[in-house]
């Protein structure tokens, strides 16, 4: 168990958000509380609640308590008001504080919360001491009137794919803010906030099991692991950019000829095969000679993707990938966050690890639609398989949105820093 670093001890234990003075317009977090403070200021506590069964909350949880928790139980933070009455306070993602050494908080759905809070609780207080607060009663039949709301109004679906951006309390333009850019991808599909530094994602104990089922991280060690992988690039296979930097190198020889595609293909199995002479890899037996194959047939592989990302407008008509070095460094900007948010990293090292996604991705392109490209074809030799299915689909969906939404990283953030 590791101890908080220095720089993670501070006093924001619940967010505390003063109201805006008198005819001034408070500038929520998110379009969600500014929502929020229109329907509070309204007087209208229904509309206020059906928001809340859309987009679900966040309780707070004393971090050692949750670490205790055994599965299907779950603790929560509660209050006491002078005359007795038992509170339990929620928040709207946009509000939640930094995280504590000591305390986390878990995402819940209305209707799960419904069926969660303990029978002594009275009063269910959402975003308390902010401008958008509300208090609810949190008797038997109010619970009940959750649960029929959640069935009526959630949709997972709806909120993923979504451009989500932070209107206060992201980080100044600088590496920071570009890094976070980078994992743009995965916060469209998640529908994640991507300028948001403080990082609580799917709550605690979702996002340990988020990096536990889809990438078997399961303590600091592994994440500690994986993170690096990443921001080496060692997570995908070498040999994509191998394939891809024989072209690039035929390219720089002969500028604006278009590579012919059987002299690329030999370009890789002789440059291959000096490689494995330095090496002393043996060439004439049946694994070299197959994994010779492999790489020829690659060229073909991408030559397919980019006709496509041609034809989709996810390059332009003469363009290529450059580089797949995107699939990783994106990937590792979100592995910095969720690592955050299980609590395997400290704040200083996903800061650090976010920044040098970015240092990595000014390093190999020069846009963010390069960027992308790279991320796609990434995405595809990894999953695919050249079905063109939804694999490819989505992630061609969230490029084409964050190319062209307003208020998206990449209409926002230069991609290269200004000194």
């Amino acid at each position: 168990m590791r101890t908080a670093a220095e720089d993670e001890m501070h006093d924001e234990f619940f967010p505390l958000v003063p109201a805006p003075e008198d005819g001034a317009r408070w500038q929520a977090p998110t379009d969600v509380e500014q929502h929020l403070y229109k329907l509070s200021r309204k007087g209208d506590p229904d509309a206020y609640l059906r928001t809340l069964a859309i987009e679900g909350v966040y309780y707070p949880v004393r971090l050692d308590h949750a670490q205790a928790a055994p599965a299907g139980t779950h603790p929560m933070l509660t209050t006491e008001t002078p005359d007795g009455a038992v509170v339990a306070q929620v928040y709207t993602p946009g509000l939640l504080p930094r995280p504590h050494p000591v305390l986390v908080y878990e995402y819940v759905t209305l209707g799960a919360l419904a069926q969660i809070l303990r029978d002594d609780v009275d009063i269910l207080a959402v975003n308390p001491a902010t401008p958008c607060e509300q208090y609810f009663p949190a008797g038997d039949e109010d619970r009940d009137a959750w649960f029929d709301l959640h069935g009526e109004l959630f949709d997972p679906d709806a909120l993923m794919d979504r451009v989500v951006t932070r209107r206060t309390g992201a980080p100044a333009p600088g590496p920071l803010l570009h890094g976070l850019a980078c994992g743009a991808h995965l916060c469209f599909t998640n529908g994640d906030a991507w300028n948001t530094a403080h990082w609580h994602g799917m709550g605690y104990r979702g996002e340990r099991e988020r990096i536990a089922d889809d990438w078997g991280v399961h303590d600091r060690d592994d994440w500690l692991a994986i993170e690096e992988r990443l921001l080496d690039r060692e997570v995908s296979p070498w040999y994509w950019d191998f394939v891809l930097g024989a072209r690039h190198a035929l390219t720089r020889a002969a500028p604006g000829a278009r590579v012919d595609p059987e002299r690329w293909r030999d370009t890789v199995e002789s440059t291959l095969r000096v490689r494995a002479q330095e090496t002393g890899t043996p060439t004439d037996d049946r694994e070299f000679g197959e994994f010779t194959g492999h790489l020829r047939a690659l060229v073909g592989e991408i030559l397919r993707y980019e006709a496509r990302f041609r034809a989709d407008g996810l390059l332009p008509p003469d363009g290529t990938v450059r580089s797949v070095a995107a699939w990783d460094l994106g990937r590792a900007s979100k592995m910095a966050r969720w690592g955050r948010g299980a609590r395997y990293a400290t704040e200083s090292e996903m800061r650090t690890a976010i920044e040098r996604a970015s240092a990595g991705a000014r390093d190999v392109y020069d846009s963010w639609e390069e960027f992308s490209a790279g991320y796609v074809l990434g995405r595809c030799l990894h999953f695919d398989e050249e079905r063109f299915g939804s694999w490819y689909t989505t992630v061609l969906d969230a490029h084409r949105a964050l190319t062209t939404d307003p208020d998206s990283p990449w209409r926002t953030v230069p991609f290269h820093l200004v000194p």
